[in-house]
């Protein structure tokens, strides 16, 4: 009994769940194709398939940012279709309570988070270059070229180096800066250089000009050889856009201390946000069960929507609003990142525990 219970509720919030999800995603996708149908078309005049080719890689990303409010949207119109039936009081009268239900909802909590992951870790990582590219949209503001041409950051030890143009393998570089910093990370030389090849594991910089500290007078050398075990930030197809990186490109960058593009706490406050995705599904149904043991016969279901709604609509904005804290460097990367869930998942299990004594 208990079994096709919990069967039965994870069928109907995931039903739910996904058509919500699927519905809201195919209506964004539709706004923006409308928007941005001839740009497509200007792209690749002679590709018919350009339409359907930017919506697979824009899909991850707008099923990312929606499947959050999905699940809590599909959650709270599964109890309120069975609050309105009065099966929720048949469910509390056989022994069910909060918090089992809440047990029984693991799988498809931990599928959405799951999910959620995978999303924002895998999929997002994968299409973003090619939707930067394109330059659509959101996308045109901060267009990355991608090819043999591209800027690029590396880091050898506490220098920051800063190229041009690379080739794929970031082999041979052209118009080289290198900020040259001493052990507490002070500018004491600026070499430039027109071009570097990498030989026998030493880049031979050619055309050089040396600026010191202290206003000396620079010094320019033919050919110079830096020994310095350059890693690069990236190799033909990755930038230094955190929101964008997996949790390996995201360590990756914070081992580098972010290479001199951004500060490395903005690369850890979205690595620890990364980790928390997998927590969302159980914070949404966490929130939402314990409100429903308040109308227990069919009465106030417009008040349980409400409740549910705000208090769901409360958490993204507290997540929003630290998450930048974070970026900005006014808190801790981990706590901008599990704050919010911390505070809201305490929330959650006091309204679970005091609806267990009622």
């Amino acid at each position: 009994m208990i079994r096709i219970i919990g069967w039965m509720l994870n069928r109907m919030v995931a039903v739910r769940f996904v058509g919500i999800l699927l519905g809201i995603c195919i209506f964004v996708l539709s706004l923006e194709l409308l928007a941005h149908a001839k740009d497509l078309q200007a792209l690749r005049p002679d590709d018919s398939g350009i339409v359907l080719k930017y919506m697979a890689y824009r899909a991850p990303s707008v099923l990312a940012n929606y499947l959050g409010i999905s699940l809590l949207l599909a959650m709270l119109l599964s109890l309120t279709e069975l609050s309105y039936r009065n099966e929720m009081s048949a469910i509390w009268a056989a022994g069910l309570s909060p918090l089992r239900i809440i047990i029984m909802l693991l799988p498809l909590a931990i599928a959405a988070g799951g999910l959620q992951f995978f999303l924002s870790n895998t999929a997002i990582p994968l299409t973003t270059p090619q939707l930067r590219q394109w330059g659509l949209g959101d996308y045109g503001a901060d267009k990355l070229k991608v090819g043999e041409k591209d800027p690029i950051w590396m880091r050898a030890g506490p220098d920051i180096l800063r190229a041009e143009q690379a080739n794929a393998q970031s082999t041979e570089l052209e118009e080289l800066i290198i900020f040259r910093r001493d052990a507490n990370g002070l500018l004491r030389e600026q070499v430039y250089a027109k071009r570097a090849v990498l030989s026998g594991g030493r880049w031979v910089l050619d055309d050089v000009l040396v600026y010191y500290r202290d206003n000396l007078e620079p010094t320019h050398f033919p050919t110079l050889v830096y020994s310095g075990d350059m890693k690069p930030a990236q190799a033909g197809i990755r930038s230094g856009a955190p929101e964008d990186m997996s949790l390996a490109e995201l360590s990756y960058f914070i081992e580098n201390h972010g290479f001199g593009i951004r500060p490395v706490w903005v690369y850890e406050t979205w690595a620890n946000k990364r980790l928390s995705l997998l927590f969302s599904g159980l914070l949404m149904m966490g929130m939402c069960v314990p409100l429903a043991t308040r109308f227990r016969r069919g009465g106030g279901l417009g008040m349980l929507f409400a409740a549910g709604v705000g208090l769901g609509f409360a958490f993204f904005i507290v997540d929003g609003v630290s998450l930048t804290m974070g970026v900005l460097g006014f808190v801790a990367p981990w706590l901008a990142a599990w704050l919010p869930v911390a505070a809201f998942g305490a929330l959650a299990a006091a309204m679970t525990l005091r609806a267990e004594t009622i």
